[in-house]
């Protein structure tokens, strides 16, 4: 059995190898094909999925916990006001989020891509809408297109990744305005205060910045700030 210090360090080894310019060349050329490919069979099956909002958080949240919970509430609330429910597909919040769709009779949608020791397809999305991505940057697209809101709940690198993903292209207006609910004050308050008093003390954002989200406690405000932008707002596509 190989080691898995061995094993990353072969990798490490392949991917600092000189390649020749044909190498080269015919990799990146076929990587076009690839990507292409993804995006096409991502608009084709979601074209037709009506207005839906997508669940961020951690895929290593537990069952049992209070986000999990949280997050199979607002699931369930968001599709019984006539909303989808788009995940990344995978466990945790992915998974609660998926489930709670079910639960609320509404469409269940899953957007994965393999990572070791940690995504896999869960067992509440509508087999139609099941895809699956070898592309980070494709499937963030497929997020951001398809959504008409979005709500996060406590999650690691990748769920900041998306976050910030989608106020960058808000804040600079790429997309239009929706809307971002940040679940849980004890646990995003502190990269608030950071926005706050380090990005905004520095000119590095503006005021009005801070206000491209929304920060709740409960599945009811979480789904309320939805509803009440869209009672506002007619919905349509994000670019």
């Amino acid at each position: 059995m190989i080691d898995d210090n061995t094993s990353e360090e072969k990798r490490l080894q392949e991917s600092f190898r000189q390649k020749t310019w044909d190498e080269t060349v015919t990799k990146d050329s076929w990587m076009v094909f690839k990507v292409m490919s993804e995006f096409v069979d991502g608009y084709e099956k979601l074209a037709k999925i009506g207005p839906c909002v997508s669940i961020f958080g951690s895929a290593r949240l537990k069952r049992e916990d209070k986000y999990y919970k949280m997050a199979v509430e607002i699931a369930q609330k968001i599709t019984e006001i006539g909303f989808g429910v788009i995940t990344g597909g995978g466990p945790g919040i992915m998974e609660a989020g998926n489930k709670g769709a079910k639960m609320g009779g509404g469409k269940s949608i899953g957007l994965n891509i393999d990572l070791p020791f940690e995504q896999h397809f869960n067992a509440y999305i509508d087999k139609s809408y099941s895809m699956d991505f070898d592309y980070f940057f494709v499937r963030k697209v497929m997020f951001v297109k398809y959504s008409q809101g979005f709500i996060v709940l406590p999650g690691g690198f990748g769920t900041l990744d998306e976050l910030s993903e989608a106020l960058t292209l808000i804040q600079t207006h790429k997309i239009g305005r929706f809307p971002i609910v940040l679940i849980g004050t004890e646990f995003w308050g502190g990269l608030l205060d950071w926005f706050a008093n380090t990005l905004l003390k520095n000119g590095l954002i503006k005021e009005e910045d801070l206000g491209l989200f929304r920060l709740v406690d409960s599945a009811e405000e979480a789904v309320a700030h939805i509803k009440a932008f869209y009672d506002k707002y007619s919905v349509s596509v994000n670019f």
